[in-house]
């Protein structure tokens, strides 16, 4: 299901919802007594056929667009030889489905393809949609012309801007605003689609008082799906809008041609459902007490206004099921203010503990460089002892090496230091276990055992005199880098591995030529090891750069400084 919805994105949940609109109206319209039983069926083919080029617009909009004109002059012809009777949405004889899949084709041209043919493309698809507004029924298809030629040029204007301004969108690492906001939302977002579709047929035949409620559905919907961000500003947008719907309802007199529920229209009352659940989410208890009041007020005045007061009974069952409602809402937020509590707990421990575990080899890492540094200083002390009669010259230069490895094993201890000892640290595999003094071969090991199983190319520039513990650290790096490939590479064929000098710091390079998707590895994945690389990298004063490349594929950058840690430090 996930999967699933991850495909759709934002685009198909509402395509969908337009949709499962057209089905509600189109199955109820089927067996009514207006035209032969199940004659209107026939509008389901070319709207679904319609709706999976819209689908397809995605990844090959021209091709999808045309075959999309296509199938709206099929449809056409197959309804105006069958006598069906289409419905009228946004524009004349077009269905909801219809008009959403048209929208997102002409987003896709523009967003995706070059200009010339996202134009004459666009001009088909308009054309295939005058036939259709035209031909689907030519006694009366006069009666909204104005309404049509209106609506259809605003919407083609809006798709147009939105694909030119999203162009660019395609090469940009991260994801935009209203995508990173709506990704977690797809279940409110469909909801209130679909709710502001029903709205909006029912609006339909009312006139401007209809498409005044409906205005203000929409900017609750907006205001429910933005709360995320601004939970008290939406409330107060939210509240307003309520009163402005209460009184263009009481004003147009168009309560019982409206479908309200307790004086409100369905889509506002699961607009001020979820701004209750995000208020009592997101804001301490006061706050939200207080705009939850006032949201109820709000309702309140909708309902003594618009609603059925006919009689005690219908008020006193109305007062009940509002009461319900704010229950269930309250409740629903505290589920998950408290479900959000306990994963962020989560979280931080385990950020902690993939911050220790990293420290933790580095500790282990630290014994085996001071080990190294010490050794050479006993070496050549027992050396210096031996022949230091015979000779004393050699004494003075055993006495330069001495000095010299006791510098390199302080300056090593400062850029490990706040690190943890431990016995067999996380992360550690037998590669870091049993690497050597020769960066050069280590990371020719690592790559040679294709352990990511990609192809991997290597560039190595790498000075003999490297310090140890930039040396496995940079191993670390690589090794970690190349798992993730591994993991999560999906479609690479290629790994580019460059570890190089830059003058005063060691620059690495891992980067693949996958095509950006992202793939859950067998068993799962802990996801720090990102976090591990980053500690890691902050401890030796380096910086780290990790994301998706321009040119598709991932991009792992590291700049560890050859002396950092150790400027303005005593070498006592």
């Amino acid at each position: 299901m996930s999967a699933a919805l991850q495909w759709l994105g934002l685009s198909g949940i509402v395509l969908v919802a337009a949709v499962l609109c057209d089905l509600l109206i189109i199955l109820s319209a089927s067996f009514d007594d207006a035209g032969p039983k199940g004659s209107d069926l026939l509008l389901l083919p070319g709207i679904l056929a319609f709706s999976a080029c819209a689908l397809w617009a995605r990844s090959q909009p021209i091709t999808a667009s045309w075959a999309g004109a296509v199938v709206l002059v099929g449809s056409t012809m197959l309804i105006y030889v069958s006598n069906a009777l289409p419905y009228t949405a946004l524009l004349a004889h077009i269905s909801f489905a219809e008009t959403v899949a048209g929208f997102e084709m002409v987003y896709f041209c523009f967003r995706l393809a070059r200009g010339g043919i996202a134009v004459t493309t666009t001009i088909a698809l308009v054309s295939a949609t005058l036939i259709a507004v035209f031909g689907r029924s030519g006694h009366n298809y006069a009666d909204r012309a104005i309404q049509t030629a209106i609506g259809g040029a605003i919407l083609l204007t809006i798709a147009i801007a939105l694909g030119i301004q999203s162009r660019q969108a395609e090469v940009r690492p991260e994801r935009s605003a209203a995508v990173e906001l709506l990704r977690h939302q797809w279940p409110l977002v469909g909801g209130l689609t679909l709710a502001l579709f029903l709205e909006m047929f029912e609006a339909a035949p009312i006139g401007v008082a209809g498409a005044a409620i409906v205005i203000c559905s929409a900017i609750a919907a907006g205001s429910a799906v933005l709360a995320i961000r601004r939970p008290a500003l939406w409330a107060v947008v939210l509240s307003l809008t309520i009163l402005l719907s209460a009184a263009a309802v009481h004003l147009g007199h168009v309560g019982l041609g409206y479908p309200l529920l307790g004086g409100l229209p369905i889509t506002q009352v699961i607009a001020g459902i979820s701004m209750v659940v995000t208020l009592v989410r997101y804001t301490s208890a006061n706050v939200a007490g207080g705009y939850i009041i006032g949201l109820s007020g709000a309702v309140a005045v909708a309902a003594l206004l618009n609603g059925p007061t006919s009689n005690d009974s219908s008020l006193r069952a109305m007062v009940l099921a509002a009461l319900l409602l704010l229950g269930i809402a309250v409740a629903t937020g505290l589920y998950f203010k408290a479900r959000d509590s306990e994963r962020d707990k989560t979280v931080r421990s385990a950020v902690s503990d993939a911050q220790t575990a990293e420290r933790m080899a580095l500790a282990r890492e630290l014994h085996d460089v001071v080990a190294h540094h010490v050794t050479g200083i006993v070496v050549q002390a027992q050396a210096a002892k031996m022949v230091g009669e015979k000779d004393p010259r050699i004494v003075v230069d055993a006495l330069g090496q001495i000095e010299n490895a006791g510098v390199e094993a302080l300056a090593a201890m400062r850029r490990l230091v706040r690190s943890m000892r431990g016995d067999a640290p996380a992360g550690t595999n037998e590669f870091s276990e049993q690497a050597t003094t020769d960066l050069a071969a280590d990371l020719r090991r690592i790559v040679d055992a294709e352990n990511h199983r990609v192809p991997t190319r290597i560039e190595l520039d790498i000075p003999a005199d490297l310090p140890q513990e930039v040396a496995r650290s940079a191993l670390r790096l690589v090794q970690e880098s190349l798992t993730n490939v591994g993991k999560h590479a999906t479609g690479a064929t290629l790994v580019r591995v460059s570890v190089k000098v830059r003058g005063e710091e060691l620059h690495i390079v891992v980067a693949d030529n996958g095509n950006g998707e992202h793939r859950k590895p067998p068993g799962g994945s802990s996801g720090y090891g990102l976090i591990g690389m980053r500690e890691r990298v902050e401890l030796l004063r380096g910086r780290l750069s990790a994301g998706p490349a321009p040119g598709g594929g991932w991009l792992v950058e590291v700049w560890l400084p050859l002396t950092g840690g150790t400027e303005g430090e005593s070498t006592a």
